[in-house]
Order: structure tokens, then sequence, then C-alpha cells
């Protein structure tokens, strides 16, 4: 899988921007700010429907402008298949495959995959829970699209919950008897959502603990073993950091339903969920120590590569490469991690590189080279 040709419109810094890609290794060489990650940035939106820099697609239109285009053509297995985004803010986006409109945006997911690796990943080791849980729902629908629908009909269900929690706490703190039997409904409604949800990032966790372990040990010999566990709200961990959760969906929307019962009278105090999916944590160890407090600077960042790698190792498994994008990570690693990093992914089907100083590029990633400068892109 690679992309062959990206065009964009409004996106960012760029008025307009046309260029044509091939397989293998491609560089995009230039000074800060002058719009190299906006490029690699737009691929990743054509794949995930998302910035990995920012939460809300404001930003990405180019000021002046009402909305912003992003064209890709993708090639997989000798077929090409042409995604257009139209992004608007405050308003519907729309999508368009091989020039027919979609329905929803999110059709076109699974269509291009990538892995992208930036300096905001430090964050999915030192951050909050929310970028860890991020990190899998995006990992989980890169695997299977129909995620995204799930994603999305438990935020749905969250958002109604949440605002009859907030109206039932304000009926309580005025002293007054809430109607709860709307809730009750919607209790329902969310341990079934978050039921499968929680499974699928359970059985994902399961498969990434190898994965990352190998990863860990192939970029860096500082620390380890890293070990993977998930903090259920709705549950536990045991001593081997896997909550004690059914196997099975039913079961698990049991225990929702239980921890929610249990946790109600706090809910209604604070007006907010605090049982499901929402609340729960990707938790990284590092020779038995978490992870976020503990691991230096240089074993954060190979925790945070490694858990890139492991995802686009799950993605390669699932039959052909994710494109790679390494978006300005070089500057932030030594030299040894650099050529680690590199001899582990020179052979993927199509790496995207960014860098302001060429010479940070390790030289098994050299490859095609493109300059960037004030808003222009140009071969070498």
């Amino acid at each position: 899988m690679y992309v062959s040709h990206l065009q964009l419109a409004d996106y960012r810094s760029y008025e307009a921007a046309d260029l044509a890609l091939e397989p293998g290794i491609s560089t995009f060489v230039g000074p800060n700010g002058q719009g190299k990650t906006n490029l690699v940035e737009a691929i990743g939106y054509v794949a995930t429907l998302g910035s990995h820099r920012v939460a809300n697609d404001a930003p990405l239109v180019r000021k002046g402008a009402e909305r912003a285009i992003v064209r890709a053509a993708v090639v997989k297995d000798d077929r090409r298949a042409i995604i257009e985004l139209e992004i608007n803010p405050g308003r519907a986006n729309r999508a368009r495959l091989n020039r027919a409109p979609a329905t929803r945006p999110r059709e076109i997911l699974g269509i291009l995959r990538t892995v992208l690796f930036a300096p905001e990943d430090l964050a999915l080791v030192k951050g909050d829970p929310g970028e860890r849980r991020r990190f899998l729902d995006e990992l989980l629908v890169a695997r299977t699209p129909r995620y995204a629908g799930v994603r999305s009909d438990y935020d749905r269900v969250l958002k109604q919950r949440n605002a009859l929690l907030k109206s039932a706490s304000v009926q309580l703190f005025k002293r007054r008897e809430p109607d709860l039997a709307t809730l009750d409904v919607w209790d329902d409604h969310l341990a079934t959502a978050g039921a499968e949800l929680l499974a699928a990032r359970l059985a994902l966790v399961s498969e990434l603990q190898p994965l990352v372990a190998k990863a860990y040990g192939e970029l860096t010999s500082a620390g380890g073993p890293p070990v993977l566990g998930y903090r259920c709200s709705a549950s536990p961990a045991g001593d081997d950091g896997v909550p004690a959760v059914p196997a099975d969906r039913g079961g698990i929307a049991d225990l929702m339903r239980t921890a929610m019962a249990e946790a109600r009278p706090q809910e209604l105090r604070r007006g907010v969920s605090l049982v499901g999916p929402h609340r729960d944590d990707l938790q990284l160890t590092l020779d038995d120590l978490p992870a976020k407090g503990y691991a230096s600077q240089g074993e954060a960042w190979s925790y945070a590569l490694a858990l890139r790698l492991a995802g686009f190792e799950l993605l390669r498994a699932d039959g052909d490469d994710p494109v790679l994008i390494l978006d300005d990570v070089f500057a932030e690693l030594d030299a040894e991690r650099r050529r680690r990093l590199a001899e582990h992914v020179r052979h993927a089907e199509q790496v995207l590189v960014s860098a302001a100083v060429p010479d940070d590029i390790p030289a098994e990633l050299r490859g095609t080279r493109f300059r960037v400068a004030e808003g222009a892109v140009a071969r070498d």
C-alpha cells in the first residue's frame, strides 16, 4: 500500500500543493515552520479522519478560507483509489471515493492505513490516559473500520447519559427528587456499547504485549522488560495487570451494569459517568515500575516507538504494509536509537520522513528528497 499522489487546497499553510509520490522512502526537508508536517499530517488525516496535532478541524483550514480539500490517490494490489475529503469547520465534513460521494466520511476508513511517529508520541508514555485510549482505539479502527461506528455509538450514549446525570445532580442540589427511570435505560445502552469496545481493547492489548516487548528490545538495551496492563473502571486488575473481566461481551455488559449501580450515588453527586471505557487506561510498566513516573527520557521515547512499531506489525500481519510516517522524530533521538529505528522500518513499502536538518536522517532513510520552503514543495 502506498500513496501515489497528494493534492491540497487551503490546507494549513498551503493554498495549493500537488505532489507525486512513489513506493519506498521519501523525505521532506526544510526549516521549521515551512509546512513539512502539514504534508504528512494531511496523509494521516486521510487514514484516520483526525490530526495527530490538534483535537478539532478548525486549525486545518488556511486562514481566510472556508474549507480545506485533501485528495489522495492510494495504490493497493495494483488497484488505485482516489479519496477526497472536504473539511468544513463547524459543519459536516464530506468525503468522496473515486469521485462518488460517501454517505459519511468514515466510510473511507480502511482504504489507507498509516502508522505515524511524531514528537507528540511521548505523551503515550508521559501524558494523560486519554492519549493511550486514543492509541488503542485508532489502532482498532485501522484494523477493523467498523469500530469507528462502535466508538461513535458509545460517545453518543455517554453524552446523553452525562446530560441526564448533570440534570439529576442539579435537582438533588435543589433538594428535589430526580426522575431516574430514563437513566436506567441509558445505563443499559452504555453497558452494551461499552462492552463491545472494552472487549476489543482487551484483546488488542493481549496481541500488542509480545510485539511491544520485541520492538523495545530492538530499539534499546536500557530498562525492561516493558509490560502492558489495562486499568478497567468497571473491575480492578489482578496481579498480572489484567482486569477480572469476563471473556464474553454479555458478561462484560453485566459487569458494567453492576459497577454503574455501585457508582450511581457518586455519579449523581458529581453529575458525570464514572464507569466505562472512557475512564480506563492502558498501563505501561518498565522494570515493574510505572513508565509514566519512572522512565527516563530515552526509555520513554523507546517505549513510545515500540508501541507504534507493534501497531505497524499488527497491521502488516493483516495483509499489507501501512504507510509509515516519521514526522520530525529523529531530532528527538540519539544516534543509536536513530540507527535502530531506521533499520526496523526501512523495508516498509512506503516510508515518509520529515526533518528540519538533513543530517538527522539516517543514511538508510535518505530516499527521494523533497525540499519544503515558504509553502512550496519541490523535488530535488
